[in-house]
């Protein structure tokens, strides 16, 4: 199709003004019968209308247009890339071990596929992820970078900075001398990278390596976990203990870090039962109390061990209602401070030997009336809501050596959040150890949910009406009234304009600001 009809396709479309996916589709076959071509694809309807440069722009047709909407109504654009192949210090049964991939990793994952094509280059990784956002309409201006490979912690220092600072120089498009200087360029750059997530093991978990972590930018760190079951980790070849779990989880939080669980029911030598119990002590025992959960369950991959065992008879897979049952159990008690980021790893159907096969297993669980209290099911996503729909919530709970705070922003009857905050305030205690001493709070994570609105956008929405603004004097309350004197803020990179608005300034990585304190 020649641009001039491309251009006329363009406007009939736009005039027809279709309100469902439905209606949508019928009206581009009509267009194409009209114009004598085949379908436009939505992302080169989506490219044409920004050419038209109108000037107020129809949200709701450029919704309907955007493919995988969800992606970006957490707020957030989310960007992954691979580090390159590298060897892996853990010897676990159920990891695929593929000779061009990193350890765990498998050719035909998507984000997996992306990498390998590209050679794991990290600036064209995160080019190639922004310019398919946008492509297909959604806003790639405030980044979350998810880095996924091997042991982040495990690669080679200058490996690790070139690779992130190579990520910024994407973002900021032009290539800096300098990590030091990317940063400073994306704190106003047109894509700001607000978040990065690095993987490591709870044994690579010391303070020098979360130093190292935060001057590449990292606010979020991931583990792997498994089960807290040692009989369990010590027959998969883990080679973790529970005092390590713990000792990694408690430095983790006293670094400022939002960190996720990765926990795997199903592993040889689990039940059900036993995995149930796992759950139950990580909601319970404060030495653990993650802030996101990833739940993989145990698959059995060629070129693992695992596989080995199951050829044998040495290792049987839940069954699909034994599974669904667990999960059943584990949804009715995830506290609602807790977000369950994904309930199965994203590996290609061809590739399962034998385990779980259902890719909507979260769809499942909703439709047998399963009511989750977690984040992730109570997120607001493009919910418009007035102040007097919502209100303010405090939950407290142990974590550590010291008080978690999680203050949020909620419908009335809290099915809906609209935004919240992560207050930790650490115990007095005499041999602190943290980034901060032990009068110094911390926030460990400000998010306001909803559809993400672009910077300097006046749309009225749910990250639009000052809810962050209000959790932040809200926590900051909280710890003057406790006797705490300065607040630091773990912030990404892209983000620290915000609060230097609101009194922040940067210091030691972070954001802190000294309190008057109450007394």
């Amino acid at each position: 199709m020649d641009k001039k009809t491309l251009r006329k396709y363009t406007r009939d479309f736009i005039r027809a003004k279709p309100e469902t996916s439905d209606a949508a589709r019928h009206m581009k076959r009509l267009l194409a019968t009209k114009y004598c071509t085949t379908i436009i694809p939505n992302s080169e309807i989506l490219r044409q209308y920004r050419l038209l440069n109108i000037k107020k722009p129809d949200q709701r047709l450029l919704r309907l247009l955007r493919k995988r909407a969800i992606r970006t109504l957490s707020g957030v654009a989310p960007v992954t890339v691979l580090t390159k192949p590298y060897p892996c210090p853990g010897r676990c049964v159920y990891c695929p071990t593929e000779a061009r991939m990193p350890k765990s990793y498998l050719s035909s994952e998507p984000a997996a596929q992306r990498g390998l094509s590209l050679k794991f280059d990290p600036y064209k990784q995160v080019n190639m992820r922004t310019a398919t956002l946008e492509a297909n309409g959604h806003s790639a201006d405030k980044i979350e970078l998810i880095v996924l490979g091997g042991t982040w912690s495990h690669y080679p220092h200058d490996y690790q900075r070139w690779f992130i600072k190579r990520c910024f120089d994407a973002a900021n498009g032009r290539t800096s001398r300098t990590l030091n200087q990317a940063q400073m360029l994306n704190e106003r750059a047109e894509h700001r990278i607000i978040g990065l997530s690095l993987e490591t093991r709870p044994d690579h978990v010391i303070p020098a390596e979360l130093w190292r972590m935060r001057e590449l930018g990292c606010t979020h760190v991931q583990i792997g976990v498994q089960t807290l079951h040692q009989d369990i980790l010590d027959l998969v070849k883990r080679d973790e203990t529970l005092d390590n779990i713990a000792r990694a989880t408690l430095l983790l939080r006293a670094f400022g870090f939002k960190f996720t669980y990765h926990l795997m029911p199903g592993l040889p030598g689990a039940t059900p039962k036993k995995d149930f119990i796992s759950f139950k002590k990580i909601f319970s025992d404060s030495r653990f109390q993650p802030d996101m959960l990833k739940i993989y369950p145990c698959l059995v991959i060629r070129n693992s061990l695992l596989y080995q065992w199951y050829k044998a008879g040495k290792y049987k897979p839940y069954s699909h209602e034994q599974l669904v049952g667990l999960l059943i159990k584990i949804k009715n008690i995830v506290p609602p401070y807790v977000r369950i980021n994904r309930l199965i790893r994203d590996i290609p159907g061809p590739e399962i030997v034998a385990g779980n096969m259902v890719t909507n297993l979260r769809q499942l669980l909703q439709e047998r009336g399963v009511q989750c209290r977690c984040i992730r099911c109570r997120e607001a996503r493009k919910e418009i809501v007035k102040q007097n729909q919502v209100k303010l919530k405090e939950r407290v709970y142990r974590a550590g050596t010291g008080e978690e705070h999680f203050i949020s922003i909620e419908s009335n009857d809290e099915k809906k959040l609209y935004a919240f905050v992560r207050l930790w305030l650490p115990d007095s205690v005499k041999h602190f150890i943290g980034a901060f001493d032990d009068q110094t709070a911390l926030i460990r994570e400000l998010h306001t949910y909803g559809e993400l609105i672009p910077i300097g956008s006046k749309k009225t929405a749910v990250q639009h009406i000052g809810f962050g603004k209000r959790l932040l004097a809200e926590a900051e309350h909280v710890a003057q009234v406790k006797g705490y004197e300065k607040m630091a803020i773990i912030s990404g990179i892209g983000v620290r304009g915000y609060y230097r608005k609101l009194g922040y300034r940067v210091e030691k990585t972070y954001m802190v600001k000294k309190l008057t304190v109450s007394h």
